[in-house]
């Protein structure tokens, strides 16, 4: 995975995410889920050329749904990252 674009596939823009990057200076990320903290750490701090402090990631399972003829699917499972940024540090969502 050297391609830092490949892993980080787009910021999240969720209510969630806006408190903890007006508070704690952290930012909602949609990753590829094969990618691991050192290749998230890179990718960030090179796409948005910030100073990366810690990357925290979980898997969050895809929710199960139907469709209007009575068929079952499920969404994707994806995998998100909360990166804290250092002080100072920002990424522009504009």
């Amino acid at each position: 995975m050297n391609d830092p674009y490949t892993i980080v596939k787009n910021v999240r823009v969720t209510e969630k995410g806006t408190s903890l990057s007006e508070k704690h200076n952290q930012y909602l990320l949609h990753v590829d889920r094969r990618a691991n903290k050192v290749d998230i750490r890179r990718a960030v701090e090179e796409i948005f050329e910030v100073k990366i402090l810690r990357v925290n990631t979980m898997n969050v399972g895809g929710k199960a749904k139907r469709l209007r003829y009575m068929a079952y699917g499920r969404t994707n499972d994806w995998k998100k990252a909360v990166v804290t940024l250092k002080e100072g540090d920002k990424i522009e969502l504009a």
